[in-house]
């Protein structure tokens, strides 16, 4: 159902890859960015990009069942990281690519940038995923 490409004669990426391809017909799933709230909308984990990581994917994972998907048919992600340090940005990956969301893996573009949506937010993941036919309604 998903074909996940490394293109030989560029740079091998780590642990994710160039593109992703789905067959037309495939049902997508397009989810807004997931955020470090919790249920009642407090911020979970101030000044801990890893924990908000953690948030993150867990709401994230969440936003993937609602619409009968999962972590392992995510095909693009974008990973947004208020910080200018690459360390910062590569804690934060670490925490992706132990979510399982590496396991594809999917292709996806790490950011480091000055704000986000909410106060104290360092960490939003946006996301594409494929909805498996056993998915579906």
């Amino acid at each position: 159902m998903i074909q996940r490409v490394t293109v030989p004669v560029l740079f091998p990426p780590p642990v994710y890859s160039h593109a992703s391809v789905v067959e037309a017909g495939t049902r997508l799933a397009f989810l807004a960015g997931s955020v470090p709230l919790d249920a009642a909308g407090k911020l979970v984990g101030e000044g801990d990009p890893v924990r908000q990581a953690e948030q993150v994917l867990a709401n994230l994972t969440e936003q993937l069942r609602a619409v009968g998907s999962g972590l392992e048919h995510v095909l693009s992600t974008d990973v947004y990281v208020v910080s200018a340090e690459t360390a910062a940005l590569s804690a934060v990956w670490d925490v992706v690519e132990a979510s399982g969301l590496s396991t594809g893996p999917h292709s996806s573009t790490l950011l480091g940038v000055s704000c986000l949506g909410y106060p104290g937010q360092l960490v939003e993941i946006t996301a594409t995923a494929v909805v498996p036919e056993s998915g579906r309604p």
